[in-house]
């Protein structure tokens, strides 16, 4: 199966597939699964089942390389429990690349996925060879532990505008914000059937508490992340500050930074055409 040849595999057509490790069943999903090199696995943000990947960052990502995604346990079409800390997400992304028989991969993590990312590159380092973290922040960064009260907020200002409230979370106000937010949901409806369970009340309100404990983490040693590491995020993100990316690519030893104008947190969605080729250049070197 390829991402882009005869067979015409996309992001909004690709199978779901499912496999046991760890006692937990994880869905997940791949394309571009011949290309040769490192596959990268995508690690997913708050709130998040695999239909809220973009797919043109997925597609992007896919021309090039084998890109694995996968619910988080007890969320979407995965079983198990949620889990309420970073340090268990990322252990149970470990068990998935383990039971995938992947010995080294690239990590690109988006917000929660972000931090999920570091915690595995310093509980597995041989695991990881190179790493994208966007939209995120350390350990006890700035404005992380609020992240539920500013979910909430925006959940109600959905509500209250007949909008869905990544509209608000991840793109600013601004016309080029407001009309990126409006092509970005528009992609994710792309995918008409054979679409992921939502996640449940019960496993948002475990990440949120899971953000809140992160949030009010001391700080970590960053230094201890060797791998090379592109940051990106847009210059203004309400959920979790930008100046926690700042402070990413300042404290980790082997960074690179991309700050993405008139944006929020969900730049990478907004500056996809920029995004994709950037971040695959990174990957190759």
């Amino acid at each position: 199966m390829t991402a882009s040849n005869d067979l015409k595999v996309h992001w909004a057509n690709v199978q779901t597939r499912a496999i046991t490790a760890g006692g937990v069943d994880f869905a997940y999903r791949e394309v571009g699964e011949t290309n040769p090199g490192v596959p990268v696995v995508f690690l997913i943000h708050l709130a998040a089942v695999l239909d809220n990947w973009d797919p043109r960052v997925v597609d992007g990502f896919a021309a090039k390389r084998r890109v694995i995604a996968f619910d988080n346990r007890g969320v979407g079409a995965t079983s198990g429990a949620p889990a309420t800390s970073i340090e268990q997400m990322a252990r149970d992304a470990i068990t998935f690349i383990r039971a995938m028989s992947l010995e080294h991969v690239d990590l690109f993590g988006f917000s929660m996925g972000g931090m999920i990312a570091q915690e595995i590159a310093q509980m597995e380092p041989q695991l990881v060879r190179r790493m994208i973290i966007a939209g995120t922040g350390p350990a006890g960064g700035e404005g992380i532990s609020k992240v539920a009260r500013v979910t909430y907020l925006d959940m109600l200002r959905g509500v209250l505008t007949h909008q869905d409230p990544k509209q608000f979370l991840f793109f600013t106000r601004t016309p080029g914000g407001i009309r990126a937010g409006k092509e970005f949901l528009g992609r994710l409806k792309e995918r008409a059937q054979n679409r992921d369970k939502d996640i449940t009340v019960t496993a948002l309100r475990a990440q949120l508490k899971a953000l809140r404990r992160w949030g009010l983490k001391e700080p970590e040693d960053l230094s201890r992340i060797r791998q090379p590491v592109l940051v990106v995020n847009g210059d203004s993100d309400r959920m979790v500050p930008s100046k926690n990316t700042n402070d990413l690519a300042r404290r980790l030893p082997n960074s690179e930074l991309i700050m993405y104008p008139d944006s929020g947190h969900g730049g990478v969605f907004q500056y996809h055409a920029d995004f994709v080729p950037t971040a695959l250049e990174f990957l190759a070197r």
